[in-house]
């Protein structure tokens, strides 16, 4: 018999993310390529890992998240109110796209524009999941056991 899924697990799954009304969010089986996570490493919420504890190589489970336990609530610090010359001629400055810029760290982050009034242009960065009860359909495919550290 296969280990189980423990606090000390790096685990390797295939996951499919639905919202409540059956409407796909994002699968790990679109480009076949499943995620790796290490239990414990604060990545996960405790209730999301406390899901998959005890699960064993080959087995699949279903569950359902609040938002708090996934994604979290949106946050209103996270929605900026931007200039329009801040977008170049070549972004699209309409209600809905999805905008790379650039964070503090220099690494990508990807803002929803919510509204666009004049030469101000609404930008949430919050999650596009943030708020959201969600489904996770998991398979788990292979469980390796890490030393305690």
């Amino acid at each position: 018999m296969t280990d189980c899924i423990n606090q000390h697990s790096e685990v390797v799954l295939h996951f499919d993310l639905k919202l409540p009304d059956g409407s796909a969010a994002d699968s790990t089986r679109v480009h076949n390529k499943p995620a790796k996570l290490v239990m414990g490493d604060g990545s996960l919420t405790a209730n999301f890992e406390a899901c998959l504890l005890g699960l064993h190589e080959g087995q699949k489970k279903s569950f359902e998240l609040a938002p708090e336990d996934a994604f979290g609530m949106p946050n209103p610090d996270n929605i900026h109110h931007m200039d329009r010359s801040r977008f170049g001629p070549d972004t699209p400055v309409e209600v809905g796209a999805i905008i790379a810029f650039s964070g503090p760290d220099g690494n990508q982050v990807p803002g929803i524009i919510r509204d666009v009034q004049g030469d101000s242009v609404t930008v949430d960065f919050n999650h596009p999941l943030a708020g959201q009860t969600v489904i996770f359909d998991v398979e788990i495919v292979q469980i390796t056991q890490r030393d305690e550290a």
